[in-house]
């Protein structure tokens, strides 16, 4: 879908690039003379020089240069050209704000390896781990995840970013990650019912009572949800696709789920859930 993309160049609209696109203008390899679409001489300056510029970015491998030009809600777009250098990223912290919390764990999903980090233990190996992507997917991380970590590492990371809030949201599906994950079906079996608040209840507890099961409960929530980001990209990808002129593209494939190595523990979950109704 990236080569059938106009509308990041400056002067062309989402009006524009549908216009190209019915002119037989499908991707950009569909230049020629005489040009079937009455444009400026400005913008079709920009046309030649932009899509010969793209050329060479997507042959050499970079997604930051089209992250930087297309609009948030259109970043699913260019999945599959990167989809091979890009990381599924979710975080877990002591609180919402960066600033006098701390973050408990950090995981990473690549569509083939599972990466976990924890506080205390390897959390600093995440800051080399994650030069290896040159895509990172979250949700909502371009508010919280990826700030937090630069602010609590003291970096900053260069990688693309798709954010799944802003593309979900364009589809009409809002209510946090997890609540975006039940409107498509998604589920989560023993970890239905955390969230965000009880994985720092889940840590509190690994530190106070060095319960390893509240650790191996916070870590399989983190990583599922990574394991769940692909999923929805894919969605996304999929049902986006549908509102084009491209439905002949082959959509992709729903991704086979991995086996995560932790597993939540029900004892630890209704004890700490007791604690707080009681």
């Amino acid at each position: 879908m990236l080569k059938n993309t106009f509308i990041y160049i400056p002067g062309i609209g989402v009006k524009t690039e549908e216009r190209l696109w019915e002119s037989g203008i499908l991707d950009w390899n569909g230049y020629s003379e005489p040009f079937p679409v009455k444009l400026s001489q400005n913008r079709m300056t920009h046309l030649k020089t932009y899509i010969q510029d793209s050329r060479e970015h997507l042959k050499t491998g970079n997604p930051k240069y089209f992250e930087n030009l297309l609009p948030s809600n259109l970043h699913w777009r260019m999945f599959p050209e990167f989809r091979d250098s890009t990381v599924y990223l979710d975080i877990e912290t002591t609180g919402l704000d960066s600033w006098g919390n701390d973050i408990t764990s950090i995981a990473l999903y690549d569509g083939e390896s599972i990466s976990y980090y924890v506080n205390g233990q390897n959390l600093d190996d995440f800051t080399r781990d994650i030069q290896r992507y040159k895509v990172i997917v979250t949700y909502n991380g371009k508010s919280f995840d990826i700030p937090f970590i630069e602010n609590y590492f003291g970096i900053s990371l260069p990688h693309a970013h798709i954010d799944l809030r802003y593309i979900l949201a364009s589809l009409g599906y809002r209510g946090g990650l997890k609540g975006c994950e039940k409107q498509l079906g998604i589920a989560r079996g023993e970890l239905e019912d955390i969230d965000g608040y009880f994985a720092v209840l889940l840590w509190d507890d690994f530190q106070r009572n060095n319960n390893q099961k509240a650790l191996e409960t916070l870590l399989a929530y983190n990583i599922q949800d990574t394991v769940n980001l692909e999923a929805l990209m894919v969605m996304v990808y999929n049902m986006k696709l549908r509102d084009t002129p491209f439905l002949q593209t082959p959509q992709l494939s729903q991704p086979l789920q991995p086996d995560i190595p932790f597993e939540a523990d029900r004892e630890t979950i209704d004890r700490i859930k007791g604690r707080i109704w009681s």
